[in-house]
């Protein structure tokens, strides 16, 4: 079946229907709901019962880097800086140097076993090197996973922040096998370009997208996202127009404004869940239709000696390494290079080979797609089996809540306070975002001059205003009158 203008909004809703329906009714198992999604995507193809001809690399790979965006940024904003900042050295150094050593490893191994050129090699171990935030996002962040210490900000850490690596020796390796008279040394000065200004770019765009959003006055709250949604793009184009890794800075840029203040950050937070699962549903079902499964069955042998070497040892080498200097327990150690789960993003990698028209961009696809689905299906669906075996992982009741969970929550404040603002006040004449108040206490309204507002972020506190705070616990209140440096003889118990 051929998409038409007058066919494409019906198959398309259909397939996002049959994908969130099957994905509950797998949610239980962990990671298969993105296998589902990939499935459903093969199936409805030119080689499945659905017969849809989608044979268009590069409208795919449009598709794979608007979703990209999407779930990075989600999964920034989602990202906790306090519980990050502890393991911060330990997720940059598995984020570049075990991405570059799994990407050696994997690809001297593939050199060795088949006809590839070392830089094609290379350049296969570059495309699968990186772990695939889609995946590990949507596993960890499923209520049946918890783990001990900081094992799952450094996952998601990790996984958020090595695509970028992942891209630029992609790009990198690439340019190797088209421009085979240059040397590996060649490669370095656009690494550094692509790292250095996406860094500076990410803290830049952060900063002032920060600034527009609490600036700003909408009228209208629904508006906030898209405001969001605006400068993500901007932030990436922007990055990637200048000679820098737009993925990295969309990384950074999201993950300092996720720590931020914001105007309706609720709001913010729910609708990006929200999208970035529509765009997981969207980039694997698009990735499925791209692939001709008769055309991956004559590579099956060597894409599984390729996904075991990977799994047992290219990946486990890259950690060992990388925490070599850093204290960690052994078996931390050996779940971290279990969760090395790769999804759609190498597979939107290996449609740069296709789109450059090298000799075996094919078979690079092909192997890369296996690679994906073998990773999903093996490490995926033993996550939580491994974290037991392997004594990492938490009962259901012991998860912490991140600030971003506690943000979200819907259960109502229990303890509600009354506190007086006088002159002497801290938060006198500031708007409720600039005060740095808790996650876990609002405040609900405010009376003044006889009457109650209803306040947003943009509301400035004035003298003899009236603050009614609801929080989860009484002890909150410590934190609150910290915020507003106020003692508790100020404020009237109700």
């Amino acid at each position: 079946m051929n998409l038409t203008i007058e066919n494409i909004l019906l198959i398309g809703s259909l397939l996002l229907l049959l994908s969130i329906l099957a994905g509950k009714t797998s949610y239980k198992f962990g990671v298969p709901t993105l296998l589902l999604f990939l499935t459903i995507g093969m199936l409805a193809g030119s080689d499945g019962i659905g017969g849809i001809l989608f044979d268009d690399p590069k409208l795919a790979q449009f598709i794979g880097i608007v979703s990209l965006n999407f779930i990075l940024f989600s999964g920034g904003l989602d990202t906790n800086w306090t519980a990050v900042k502890p393991i911060l050295k330990e997720g940059i150094v598995l984020s570049t140097l075990g991405v570059f050593l799994t990407a050696v490893s994997l690809g001297t191994f593939v050199w060795f076993i088949t006809d590839f050129t070392i830089y094609e090699s290379l350049l296969l171990g570059s495309i699968v090197s990186s772990t695939d935030a889609a995946a590990v996002f949507s596993i960890l962040r499923a209520k049946s996973l918890a783990l001990k210490t900081n094992l799952r900000p450094t996952l998601e850490l990790e996984s958020g922040s090595n695509d970028p690596m992942a891209y630029v020796l992609t790009i990198a390796f690439l340019t190797l096998v088209i421009n085979q008279d240059q040397s590996f040394f060649s490669i370095i000065p656009l690494f550094l370009q692509q790292m250095i200004f996406g860094g500076i770019a990410g803290i830049t765009f952060g900063f002032s997208s920060k600034f527009i959003i609490n600036k700003i006055k909408l009228d209208f709250e629904g508006l906030y996202p898209v405001l969001v949604i605006a400068l993500m793009f901007i932030t990436f184009s922007a990055t990637t127009f200048i000679g820098g890794n737009g993925f990295l800075a969309i990384y950074i840029c999201a993950v300092y404004l996720g720590n931020q203040d914001l105007i309706h950050k609720k709001t913010i937070l729910k609708m990006f869940d929200g999208l970035a699962w529509l765009m997981q549903i969207v980039l694997f079902l698009t990735l499925g239709l791209l692939v001709f499964p008769s055309q991956i069955i004559p590579y099956m042998g060597i894409g599984i000696l390729i996904s075991v070497f990977l799994i047992l040892v290219a990946r486990p080498v890259g950690v060992l390494i990388s925490l070599l200097f850093f204290k960690m327990k052994f078996r931390r150690r050996m779940y971290i290079s279990w969760v090395g789960l790769r999804g759609a993003v190498p597979i939107v990698f290996a449609t740069y080979p296709l789109l450059a028209g090298i000799d075996k961009a094919n078979m690079i696809f092909n192997i890369v797609f296996f690679i994906s689905v073998t990773s999903i299906l093996i490490q995926g669906t033993t996550l939580s089996i491994v974290a037991k075996w392997l004594n990492v992982g938490l009962p259901e009741t012991q998860k912490k809540l991140t600030g971003t969970d506690l943000l979200m929550e819907e259960h109502p404040k229990a303890e509600m306070r009354e506190i007086s603002i006088t002159k002497e006040c801290f938060a006198l004449d500031k708007k409720i975002v600039e005060l740095g108040f808790p996650k876990n206490a609002i405040i609900a309204m405010i009376k003044r001059d006889n009457s109650y507002i209803i306040p947003n972020g943009l509301t400035k506190i004035q003298v003899y205003d009236t603050l009614i705070i609801l929080a989860d616990k009484p002890q909150i209140f410590d934190e609150v009158y910290k915020t507003l440096q106020i003692t508790k003889k100020q404020e009237e118990i109700i």
